[in-house]
């Protein structure tokens, strides 16, 4: 049987020198222990390699990196967002608008959900610190707590989701790298998985034939000792297969 590609975007330095595209590894370990075939999609590539990765890829996985330029959601620059790459966000975007036209799974982490959220019309909280103060603080590093495969806090799933039967299981521990959080829900997108404090973690299309969903935690650094971590994964790929078959 044919092992699905699925096309993992890339963070890219931002006003250093020499411009790198570059992944955490963890991503590419988690797409092949679940079955698939990682393929990069970085910035860089021209209009022609692109197309030509996309004609062959069975699903998506948008990876996690640094912040959406609020401009995209009509919003002034919070002195807390960095990172912002114009080129990651056109291409993140037109992949998302391109999986949704071509019926591919769309697994969204961290930044991705963000991305997701942005590209169907949605809004960031900026800065969870500024925009939301009794919140949790999701940022491990701030909470010295810095190792990746380390879960810091709850996450309720709804139940009946898509995001629920795909962890198979309706409550989760999960670790925590964002500053940012949804804010006005993309058009066609259903929250459903919320940290303690009513961030929301999880959200997908409402439409239930579609498979695209997202996370704000990172379950690529978890799939070592968390089933319901490879489980998301599992669902991907196995999905990606399917597509590949028709």
């Amino acid at each position: 049987m044919t092992a699905p590609l699925i096309g993992v975007t890339t963070s890219v330095t931002v006003g250093k020198y020499p411009e790198r595209a570059y992944v955490n590894a963890a991503y590419l370990d988690a797409v092949q222990q679940a079955g698939g075939v990682p393929v990069l999609l970085a910035p860089q590539l021209g209009a022609a390699a692109r197309a030509a990765l996309l004609a062959r890829i069975d699903g998506v996985l948008l990876t996690g990196g640094g912040d959406v330029d609020p401009a995209r959601f009509g919003e002034p620059r919070h002195p807390a967002v960095s990172e912002v790459s114009p080129a990651r966000d056109a291409l993140e975007i037109e992949l998302t608008h391109w999986a949704l036209a071509n019926g591919r799974p769309l697994l969204a982490i961290c930044r991705g959900l963000q991305v997701l959220n942005v590209a169907l019309g949605g809004s960031l909280h900026q800065d969870i610190p500024s925009d939301l103060p009794p919140a949790l603080d999701h940022s491990q590093q701030a909470l010295q707590q810095a190792r990746r495969d380390q879960a810091v806090h709850h996450v309720k799933v709804l139940e009946g989701s898509r995001l629920a039967r795909m962890l198979g299981a309706l409550d989760v521990d999960v670790n925590s790298f964002h500053h940012q959080a949804l804010k006005a829900l993309g058009r066609g997108l259903t929250p459903v998985a919320w940290s303690p404090d009513g961030i929301v973690e999880g959200a997908e299309m409402s439409d239930g034939g579609r498979f695209v969903v997202g996370v704000e935690w990172h379950p690529e650094e978890l799939v070592g000792h968390d089933p319901a971590a490879r489980n998301l994964f599992a669902a991907l790929v196995d999905e990606a297969r399917k597509r590949g078959r028709r």
